[in-house]
C-alpha cells in the first residue's frame, strides 16, 4: 500500500495535544478530517469541471500510520457488474481476479492514496486551515461536555490576563481535566475586587457557549445572585441537608452610584420548629456569614426570615429598620405602605434607596415607606376604598363585555344555522324539481334510503359480533371499532401506565368541561 510521508507525525500529535489540552485521540481525529479535506482539494484540481457534491467523498477516509509516519487515503467501493462511477464502484470481474468468491453488491476497501508529489501546495494549505478549525471545534466540544452540567455552580478561578474591560481567568471543572479559559465581563465584576495577575477568586459559571464565536467559551460571574446561594450552601450544612431552604435572593452587586456599596438580601425558611434558619446561616459569632462576606470582599448581606404572611415578610425584608405597621393597600396590585418611626426612615429607605429597593425585589411588593407620626389613616383608607371600588367596577365591566361578546357569537351562530337551513331547503327544492317529484316525496325517498343504510350497518355489526363469539372473544353483540381501539391503548402489565398520559387526559377533560359550561 502506498503512503504519503509525514515526518515527525507522532511528535506533532503529542505537541498539539499538550499545547491545546486535547486528548491525542481528538488530535488524530481532527488531523484525519483535515487530511481528507486536503485530498478533496487535490481531487478537485485533477478534475476539469471540478464539480463534486457535498456527499461525494463520504465513502473516503484517512488512515494515520504513526509508526511509519505517514497517511493513506482509503475508499469503500461497491462491487457492480458495470461501473458507472469509479470513485464509488469497482467491476466484479476485476475483483474476482484476486477474490473469486466476491459477489456483486459486496463492499471492498481500496487504497486510493495519491503519490507523494501529487499532494500539492494548495492541498497542504487546505489541510492546515481545516486542521486549525477542527482543533478549535474539538476543544469547544470537550469544554461543552465537561462544563455543561456545571452551570450555576461555583468554580475556583485564577486571573490570567486582561482583554479590554474583561478579565480572562483559568477555571477547572474539578474532574481532573486541565484548566480552561473563562471570561469575566465588566458587568459581572465586583467593585471591591482587585483583579491582578494570578489572584484567585470563586466565581459562578454563568453560561457555557455552544457557538463558534471568538474568545473563551465559558462566561463566569462574581455579581450573579447564584454565587451567594452557592456560597451559603457550601458554608451552611443545614442548607446542604435541606433542613434550611433559601426562598429568595435580591442582590445589587453593582449599585448605580459608587457611593453605595454592594448589598444582598436573602430570605430563608425551615420546616423544623427547633431550627432557627437565620441563626444557622449566620453561625456562632457570625462565623458562617463572615466567610461569605470575605469571599465577596466585604459585601453587606442581610439574612431575613421568610414568611407566608406578606405583612410579616415585608417587615422582615426591611431589616435592620424597625417597622411599626405594614398596610397592604392593594393586594391584587401588590402595593403596601410601611409605617416606621421618624428616626427609622433613613434606615428603612437606605442609602440612595438601596434598602427599600432590595426589599421590594425580594418580596415582589411595591413598598412605600411612611412616617408613622404623619400618616393620615383617613385619607389612605379613602384611597384604598377607591382602589377597591375601581377594581370592582373594572371586573363588572369585563364580565359585561364578555357576556355581550358571548351573546353576539350565539346570535351569529343562530343566523348561520338559519342560512344553512335556507340553503338546504333551496337545494332540496332544486333536486325535487330536477327529479320531477314533490319535495315531500323526495324527503320520503331519503328517509327510506337512510333507514336501509342503518339496517345494513346494524346487520354488519351483528355479523361481526357473531364472528368474534365464534372465535372465542367476549362480545356484547355489537362491534364498536372506537371501543376496541381505546381498549387496545389501555396500559397493561407489559406496557406500564405513563403518568404524563394521565395529566394530558385530565387536562383534556377539564377543557371539555369548560367548553360545556
Amino acid at each position: 500500500m502506498s503512503m504519503v510521508a509525514l515526518p515527525g507525525l507522532q511528535a506533532m500529535i503529542d505537541g498539539i495535544s499538550q499545547e491545546r489540552n486535547l486528548p491525542k485521540s481528538a488530535v488524530e481525529m481532527a488531523l484525519q478530517e483535515a487530511l481528507l479535506k486536503g485530498y478533496e482539494r487535490y481531487r478537485r484540481t485533477q478534475r476539469i469541471d471540478g464539480q463534486f457534491d457535498e456527499e461525494y467523498f463520504d465513502n473516503f477516509y484517512v488512515e494515520l500510520d504513526t509508526d511509519d509516519e505517514g497517511f493513506r487515503v482509503l475508499a469503500n467501493k461497491t462491487i457492480v457488474e458495470a461501473v458507472e462511477n469509479s470513485d464509488h464502484q469497482i467491476g466484479l470481474a476485476e475483483v474476482q481476479q484476486v477474490a473469486p468468491e466476491a459477489l456483486a453488491g459486496d463492499t471492498v476497501v481500496l487504497d486510493v492514496t495519491p503519490e507523494q508529489n501529487d499532494f500539492g501546495r494548495m492541498a497542504a494549505i487546505q489541510t492546515k486551515q481545516v486542521l486549525a478549525q477542527k482543533l478549535r471545534d474539538q476543544q469547544r466540544r470537550l469544554i461543552q461536555e465537561e462544563f455543561q452540567d456545571l452551570e450555576g455552580s461555583i468554580l475556583n478561578a485564577r486571573v490570567l490576563r486582561f482583554e479590554r474591560q474583561s478579565v480572562i481567568m483559568a477555571v477547572s471543572s474539578g474532574i481532573g481535566q486541565p484548566d480552561t479559559e473563562a471570561e469575566l465581563l465588566k458587568r459581572d465584576q465586583l467593585p471591591n475586587d482587585n483583579y491582578r495577575a494570578n489572584a484567585t477568586f470563586r466565581v459562578a459559571l454563568k453560561r457555557v457557549s455552544e457557538g463558534s464565536h471568538r474568545g473563551p467559551q465559558l462566561l463566569v460571574s462574581r455579581s450573579d445572585a447564584s454565587l451567594v446561594v452557592e456560597l451559603f450552601s457550601n458554608e451552611v450544612p443545614e442548607i446542604e441537608d435541606e433542613i434550611v431552604r433559601i426562598v429568595a435572593v435580591a442582590r445589587e452587586a453593582n449599585p448605580p452610584s459608587r457611593s453605595v456599596g454592594p448589598r444582598t438580601k436573602i430570605a430563608v425558611d425551615t420546616a423544623e420548629s427547633d431550627v432557627d434558619p437565620v441563626g444557622a446561616c449566620i453561625g456562632a459569632r457570625g462565623s458562617r456569614i463572615q466567610v461569605v462576606v470575605n469571599e465577596l470582599r466585604g459585601e453587606k448581606i442581610d439574612v431575613i426570615r421568610w414568611s407566608p404572611d406578606p405583612s410579616t415578610y415585608i417587615s422582615n425584608a426591611l431589616s435592620p429598620a424597625r417597622v411599626d405597621e405594614v398596610r397592604l393597600m392593594d393586594s391584587e396590585g401588590r402595593q403596601a405602605h410601611v409605617l416606621v418611626p421618624e428616626d427609622q426612615l433613613s434606615l428603612a429607605i437606605g442609602k440612595e434607596g438601596q434598602n427599600v429597593r432590595l426589599a421590594a425585589r425580594l418580596t415582589g411588593w411595591k413598598i412605600d415607606i411612611k412616617d408613622s407620626a404623619k400618616y393620615d389613616y383617613e385619607a389612605e383608607n379613602q384611597k384604598m376604598s377607591e382602589i377597591t371600588e375601581a377594581r370592582r367596577l373594572a371586573a363588572e365591566e369585563a364580565e359585561r363585555l364578555a357576556a355581550e361578546e358571548a351573546a353576539e357569537i350565539a346570535e351569529a351562530e343562530e343566523w348561520r344555522a338559519k342560512a344553512r337551513a335556507v340553503a338546504e331547503e333551496k337545494q332540496l327544492v332544486a333536486e325535487a324539481a330536477e327529479a320531477g317529484i314533490s319535495v315531500e316525496e323526495l324527503r320520503a325517498v331519503r328517509a327510506v334510503t337512510q333507514a336501509a343504510e342503518e339496517a345494513a350497518l346494524a346487520e354488519a355489526a351483528e355479523a361481526t359480533a357473531a364472528d368474534y363469539e365464534a372465535a372465542g372473544y367476549e362480545s356484547d353483540g355489537l362491534y364498536d371499532e372506537q371501543t376496541e381501539m381505546a381498549s387496545a391503548e389501555e396500559p397493561t402489565a407489559e406496557e406500564p401506565f405513563d403518568v404524563a398520559d394521565a395529566t394530558v387526559l385530565e387536562t383534556t377533560a377539564e377543557g371539555a368541561d369548560a367548553e360545556e359550561e
